[in-house]
């Protein structure tokens, strides 16, 4: 039997904002070293008073709070047949008002589409959009700030390997973010 994707059955975004209350956040795991790199990156770029929450990868921005037991079983499974993998910080994103890095990689892509065609239905419009992997280290300031810190990252960068060593969930509380799951790939 061929398993459609939600995405192929039609299926529409949850409307209920009662289902959002308190969202859930799934971010990459990466190694050690990279995760302190991006930390000390983000303690001296971004705003010290918004400075709540560890560098972080994004998949998915709000995933249903009340859906989280079905949506821990399926990393549970994913990340169980998932090998580590690698990741190339290839260069800088100006983002108007801040500054990631760029991370690229074949397989990342790969995993958040199973994730996304298993959760189609719950997706809001952000989640929906394509997929561009960054780490921010700098956001809410100026415009004229980020395109001088951005200048400046620039002129030294050189691209970097990233291990990339599982998935995190995250309970977001209008602001911190609160652990709600951690899934090693296997190996």
């Amino acid at each position: 039997m061929v398993r459609r994707s939600n995405r192929e059955k039609g299926a529409t975004p949850l409307e209920n904002p009662a289902v959002f209350e308190r969202p859930l956040i799934l971010t990459l795991r990466m190694d050690d070293p990279s995760q302190d790199r991006f930390d000390r990156l983000r303690e001296e770029y971004f705003p010290k008073e918004r400075n709540f929450i560890p560098a972080h990868l994004t998949l998915f921005h709000k995933l249903p709070g009340d859906r989280e037991r079905e949506i821990a079983a399926t990393l549970y499974d994913l990340c169980g047949r998932q090998e580590p993998f690698s990741l190339a910080a290839t260069g800088l994103v100006f983002m108007g008002r801040g500054v990631g890095y760029r991370l690229e990689s074949s397989t990342l892509p790969a995993v958040r589409k199973t994730l996304a065609d298993e959760w189609w239905p719950w997706l809001g419009a952000q989640d929906r959009r394509g997929f561009r992997p960054h780490v921010t280290v700098q956001n809410k300031v100026p415009p004229q700030e980020a395109r001088a810190l951005h200048r400046r990252l620039e002129e030294t960068f050189a691209p970097f390997e990233v291990g990339a060593k599982g998935l995190l969930l995250w309970r977001y509380l209008g602001g911190p973010w609160e652990p709600a799951g951690s899934y090693g790939f296997r190996g």
